[in-house]
């Protein structure tokens, strides 16, 4: 087995530093955020750090990056307040992953790519019309991480759309019938498959 130290670490390629790292914590959520600002003008950017804080009331939380430069998810949420999570399917992986790129804040993605904006009900913010799993979400706090300078969004999930064929029997999403891609790292996809589903867990008598 290889050994990385912590000086290692700090001494590495800034590029090798940041797969390795990005990579050693595990598959992490693939999706796409859909914003709008005051003009109308629409953005969706891919996010693998969405995780979930809480089920009552339901709350999600994600990591932005230094605002060193423009963030155009972060100004649009934090303005309008609202914002919409979408899962990324196996299909959608190469239009997903070109969100990445940072284009001038009156371009949007939508236009760049084949991802279709859907507006819902009546929500200011674009969901992605080819997701099968969608998050109508709204800003409710954020927590400054002062040892990197980035920031903690919570928010709270104020809708959610999926697929009827997803949906169980007992409220749980069964992600491998959506297609639900996870992220290896900053730029490796990964197909996922169900093994095996447990009852809850209780200590043995």
């Amino acid at each position: 087995m290889i050994h990385f130290s912590k000086e290692n670490i700090d001494n590495l390629d800034k590029i090798y530093r940041l797969n390795l790292i990005n990579s050693c914590t595990g598959y992490k959520s693939a999706n796409l955020l859909g914003t709008v600002d005051s003009d109308g003008n629409t953005n969706v950017a891919v996010f693998s750090s969405i995780t979930h804080l809480g089920s009552n009331p339901a709350m999600i939380g994600f990591v932005l990056r230094p605002r060193t430069v423009p963030r155009n998810t972060y100004n649009n949420l934090y303005k309008m307040k609202f914002f919409t999570v979408n899962h990324i399917n196996v299909d959608d992986i190469n239009d997903a992953h070109h969100t990445s790129a940072k284009y001038p804040k009156k371009i949007s993605e939508f236009d760049k790519t084949n991802l279709e904006p859907e507006f819902l009900d009546g929500f200011v913010a674009p969901f992605v019309k080819s997701s099968k799993i969608k998050l109508a979400c709204k800003y409710l706090n954020e927590y400054s991480i002062k040892e990197n300078d980035t920031i903690l969004v919570v928010a709270s999930i104020e809708g959610l759309y999926v697929e009827k064929e997803i949906l169980q029997e007992d409220g749980w999403l069964r992600l491998d019938h959506a297609k639900t891609v996870a992220i290896n790292g900053l730029d490796g996809y990964a197909e996922t498959k169900l093994i095996e589903r447990f009852e809850y867990a209780r200590p043995k008598k």
